[in-house]
Order: C-alpha cells, then sequence, then structure tokens
C-alpha cells in the first residue's frame, strides 16, 4: 500500500493541535508559558503553548487496575471473531488488559480513519476493525484496560513513499532479511508522524500508547557508513555514531510523552531485553535508563526464546523460569538508580519456538507461562504483558500466583 498524499508537518500538527472535544484547564495568559521548539520546520510555538491549555476526554472511563496482566491483540482479531473468545478468555481469569495493534508492523493503520482526519489523505487505512470505538466501548463496560500499540520506524509503508525518511541503498529503500523497510530515527518528520497516529488513539479514547520498534534497524552499526539516509540536526551535533542513534531515540521517546500529555494518556516503550543489561545497545540507539526517564512504562521483551547462552544459561528456553528470575535482578538493578523509575511490565512468551530447533526448544503452555509470572512475581514486578502473534493464549494458568 502506498501512501495517496505526504501531509506537511505543520498540517499535520496544525490539524490536531485543538481536539474535537476538549477540556479546557483554567485560563492563562500564553505568557505564563514556556515556549519551546522541538527543531520541527513551519511548527508554530505558539501552537505548541497552546496545546497546553486544554485535557482531551475521550468520553470513556477507565480504571487503571491493581496491576496490569495483559495480552496482544492483532487488528484482525479486534476487528473479529476472535475477540470474543479474547473477552471471555480476560472475563474468567485475573488478565484485565489489550495491547491493540493501532499502526501495524508495516506501517498500516488496522482501522479506516474518519473523513476529517489528517490521516485519511495518507492512504494506509484497514478496516480490520470496523469501529475501534465501539470495540472501546465493550472494553470500557467489561472493564478491560486497553493500550494502543504504535509500531514507530519499522514502516515499511512511509518507507516506500518516502524514501528520504528512510535509509538508502544504491537506488533502493533498504530491506532486512525480512524485507521489512524502516524509517529514519534522525528525521523529525517522523516522529510527527507517529505522534499523530498515537493523538488519534489517545482521542479514540485508549488509555496507554504503547510505542514499539523504536529504535535503528538491528545490527544497524555494521551498515550505518554504507547506507544513505540524513541526520538532521543531528549531523552537528558533535557527538560519535553510537551516542548520536542513542539521542535520537530518546528525543522522540521525551517529545512524544510530552506532545501526548493534553490527552492523559500513559507512556509506555518496548524495548530488547537485553538493553537493561548493558550500558545502551550501540547499534540499535536503545539506552534502557535513558528510555525509562522518559515513560511510564517499560517493556522488554524478555521471551525465553530469543536469548542465547545469557545469564550463564545455556538453553534459555528450556528454562523460562530461570531467565526471567535472573533478567529480573539485572532490571531492577538498573531500574534501582533512577530518581523517577516507571512502571515495569515485561513482555513474556506464551508461543513455542519451533524454529530454535531440536533440543533447544520446549512446547509452551500453562506450566511456561506460570514459570515466567512466578519468577517476575518474586522480584516484585507484578505487571507483565503475554506475546502470541496469533493471540491463542494458553488455557489453564494462574495468572496471579
Amino acid at each position: 500500500m502506498t501512501f495517496k498524499k505526504w501531509m506537511s508537518t505543520s498540517a499535520l500538527v496544525a490539524a490536531l493541535i485543538v481536539p474535537a472535544t476538549s477540556v479546557f484547564a483554567e485560563e492563562k495568559n500564553s505568557d505564563d508559558f514556556t515556549e519551546r521548539t522541538y527543531g520541527f520546520t513551519a511548527v508554530d510555538e505558539k501552537l505548541i503553548a497552546a496545546s497546553t491549555l486544554f485535557r482531551f476526554d475521550s468520553g470513556l472511563t477507565f480504571t487503571y487496575p491493581d496491576a496490569i496482566r495483559g495480552v496482544y491483540v492483532t487488528g484482525h482479531s479486534a476487528g473479529g471473531a476472535r475477540f470474543n473468545d479474547l473477552l471471555k478468555l480476560l472475563s474468567t481469569t485475573d488478565l484485565n488488559a489489550m495491547v491493540i495493534d493501532i499502526k501495524d508492523d508495516f506501517g498500516d493503520l488496522t482501522y479506516m480513519p474518519a473523513d476529517d482526519s489528517p490521516l485519511k489523505p495518507l492512504d494506509i487505512g484497514n478496516p480490520y476493525m470496523k469501529n475501534p470505538r465501539e470495540m472501546l466501548e465493550v472494553l470500557e463496560k467489561n472493564e478491560i484496560y486497553p493500550i494502543a500499540r504504535v509500531v514507530v520506524f519499522k514502516d515499511s509503508a512511509l518507507a516506500n513513499a518516502k524514501p528520504e525518511l528512510s535509509f538508502v541503498e544504491g537506488s533502493e529503500v533498504w530491506k532486512n532479511g525480512r524485507e521489512e523497510s524502516f524509517v529514519n530515527p534522525f528525521m523529525k518528520e517522523v516522529w510527527d508522524y507517529n505522534v499523530e497516529v498515537a493523538i488519534e488513539a489517545a482521542k479514540m479514547g485508549f488509555q496507554e500508547i504503547q510505542f514499539d520498534y523504536v529504535r535503528f534497524p538491528e545490527g544497524f552499526e555494521n551498515r550505518a557508513d554504507t547506507l544513505k539516509y540524513g541526520m538532521g540536526e543531528y549531523e552537528s551535533s558533535g557527538m560519535d555514531s553510537v551516542q548520536k542513534r542513542v539521542q535520537a531515540v530518546t528525543d522522540f521517546v521525551e517529545y512524544a510523552r510530552e506532545k501526548l500529555k493534553p490527552y492523559d494518556v500513559k507512556v509506555s516503550v518496548d524495548i530488547f531485553g537485553y538493553a537493561a543489561t548493558l550500558t545502551e545497545a550501540p547499534g540499535i540507539g536503545q539506552n534502557f535508563g535513558k528510555i525509562s526517564e522518559n515513560v511510564d512504562v517499560i517493556s522488554s521483551m524478555i521471551y525465553p526464546s530469543h536469548w542465547t547462552s545469557y545469564f550463564g544459561i545455556a538453553k534459555p528456553d528450556l528454562e523460562p523460569y530461570k531467565l526471567v528470575q535472573e533478567y529480573a535482578k539485572a532490571e531492577n538493578a538498573t531500574l534501582a538508580k533512577l530518581e523517577n523509575p516507571p512502571i515495569s511490565r515485561p513482555w513474556l512468551q506464551d508461543f513455542t519456538a519451533s524454529y530454535l530447533g531440536s533440543g533447544n526448544y520446549q512446547e509452551y503452555g500453562a506450566a511456561e507461562v506460570q514459570a515466567q509470572i512466578l519468577a517476575l512475581n518474586e522480584a516484585g514486578i507484578k505487571e507483565y504483558l503475554l506475546w502470541n502473534a496469533g493471540n491463542r493464549y494458553s488455557p489453564g494458568v494462574d495468572y496471579t500466583p
């Protein structure tokens, strides 16, 4: 799918700066607000200052649970027959939240924007969820906390439509081994676009925006000097290439959280689990501590199948309890160094990683899922999310051991 039209940054910002329904705070002179600029071309500082005057009210009411215990839900599932099965699962267990795709791994929206939406002309909508608002009303009625997943820098749709916002190899947009393309975290037009998607999700009534793929492509350090791409204001920053990547990713998270404040939504970021064990992941630009300082929730992807001989565990997929136990120690130590640490809500594995080959994996079911939850619980981490790409979750799990 390609974009019919790419709207200017200023047009997108102006279109969404005052929502259709808003609750205004106490009136104050605009001089009381500190003007700030985020480097976007043609963004009026007065518009940015004006955005602090209101608090958006979606009309839906959700109460944050004692602790989020959630599942991943694709747009197809949220808009199809699987949704009823998931509702039944959550109504009969201690699960209480859904992480629902709004902008997916390809860069497409999982719903059709309204005719008056600034996202409508971009032609990235899909009717997977025919009526997101109606779906959210069902979640409200069932006291299920809704989280919108927005995939950020993995975005083949935008990369192919605007190669100048991506990474180019020769004369073509670069693709990884899975034929996926990324857009460039250095480019603030990309930031603004993803924030507008997040704002639309907040307007729908989602209570939290979860940004995923907040990073450069895996192994980027090995091709950073051969691909063609812009660096915007980071070009002359004086930092080395690693710190430029780290700063760009961190700055995006900080910017997105600031822009979303008027919508009273939490902001969370998915991050590689190993990032919590390092000073930073230099190739992809993720610094666990710096990102954590700018979010309400940090969600490390700690699937046992995704580790290789880590923490002295030769075959992590076979030892889910021990792997999560060791990870939790590392994460707790890292977060303890922060003045205001975010909520920790890791992603856990509820799928079988047969691709690891015989002897390196096991069938995952209730026992393996519960082992991961128990390890987190013993480490004082009460929140978690379960990942299964097909949204089929193991029956018989005690979700609050």
